[in-house]
């Protein structure tokens, strides 16, 4: 087992986002000994590409590939270093069948676009969200998820030894903290955890993410394929406590209106008009699903939730929750009533990463949500 060092990252690439994002942070997985104590931000023409999500279908054959690196690539190639192109961002937890089925080769499509340009400089790969690990500890125990990891992640995982390109992830650590676990999640002194199965000791939440991830590459072989940290980040703002933590990471709240007032609205009162304001309630939470959770992906959790005996009258047709008859107000509430349901944990609320816990009560007119 590799030991992963949060000082060891050979690179640190920022982009401008809503979110505290240390963008691509890399390190080699056979390297244990610390190159640098502080990474630094690179120049701003050091930058990575990002195919949309809903152009992965059509760019997994080669000729729409080709035009996708004609209009998004060449134009600016030149003069702008360009590192890694992401196909697509988290795409195993939308949960979509036909996207999922299509990264691969989405994949390889603008691999061989770039190639047939004579582009031979910049990697290809994805982000993925650590909800590909239905175990993640001890780091040891980390495997991908059954069904995809011998039919999506190896053959992925195949491109990057072949392309000697980098796995990239999106760890998280606030996502899965306790109260008891917090200084273990936020680099403060704490007493560590052991890995019986290596004799590793953990005193971070986000190396143990690091090596269950790679635990689950050797699992199927691919132990020598680096692994990049695509988007991390820790709220700066906010009560320290699961489920709140996410709350101080964007500029607007769920209804749109402002978190902060940052001087870019015209006129704030056109945001969203007319959009219920939502309540807080102190010690209450609730769990809704996240704005790029696709429908697919929520009509899964739906499914999921009213097969494992929770009551979904109030969204059947006549009940008080049925309206508005669409599947994300319908997943907002059977997802929220399956976490009540299960004892209010964070993970209870995960739905392969579709889901979010919030202080901000989602109950409108008749239709009431548990918590």
């Amino acid at each position: 087992m590799a030991r992963w060092l949060t000082t060891s990252h050979r690179h640190l690439k920022w982009l401008p986002s809503s979110k505290i994002k240390p963008q691509l942070t890399e390190s080699k997985s056979s390297t244990p000994t610390p190159k640098s104590s502080v990474p630094l931000p690179i120049p701003e023409s050091y930058s990575p590409f990002q195919v949309a999500n809903g152009d992965i279908l059509a760019i997994s054959k080669l000729p729409a590939a080709q035009t996708w690196v004609a209009n998004n690539v060449l134009p600016f190639y030149l003069d702008t270093k360009i590192h890694r192109i992401a196909v697509g961002n988290e795409i195993l937890a939308t949960g979509d069948k036909y996207l999922i089925a299509h990264l691969v080769p989405a994949m390889r499509a603008i691999y061989d676009a770039l190639k047939l340009a004579q582009i031979t400089d910049i990697q290809v790969s994805t982000p993925h969200s650590l909800g590909i690990l239905p175990i993640s500890q001890p780091p040891s125990s980390g495997r991908f998820r059954g069904g995809y990891d011998r039919v999506i992640f190896a053959p992925m995982l195949e491109f990057h030894r072949e392309t000697k390109t980098p796995f990239m992830v999106c760890p998280y650590p606030y996502f899965g903290f306790s109260e008891e676990t917090l200084d273990y999640a936020l680099f403060k002194p704490n007493g560590g955890i052991i890995d019986k199965a290596t004799g590793l000791s953990y005193t971070n939440m986000f190396d143990a993410q690091l090596d269950a991830v790679y635990s689950a590459m050797k699992r199927l072989g691919y132990d020598d394929v680096d692994i990049v940290v695509a988007e991390t980040g820790w709220p700066f703002g906010g009560r320290p406590e699961p489920g709140t933590s996410e709350r101080n990471f964007g500029l607007f709240r769920p209804d749109f209106s402002p978190v902060y007032d940052v001087g870019i609205l015209r006129n704030p009162q056109t945001v969203n008009p007319g959009a219920p304001s939502p309540t807080i309630d102190d010690g209450k939470k609730w769990c809704v699903p996240k704005e790029d959770a696709s429908n697919a992906a929520l009509q899964n959790n739906i499914d999921f939730v009213c097969a494992s005996g929770v009551d979904c009258n109030p969204i059947q047709d006549g009940g008080i929750c049925f309206e508005p008859n669409n599947v994300r107000s319908h997943a907002s509430y059977a997802m929220n009533a399956y976490y009540q349901a299960n004892g209010r944990n964070d993970f209870d609320c995960d739905f392969i990463n579709t889901g979010i816990v919030t202080t901000y009560n989602p109950s409108y007119e008749e239709c009431t949500y548990n918590a």
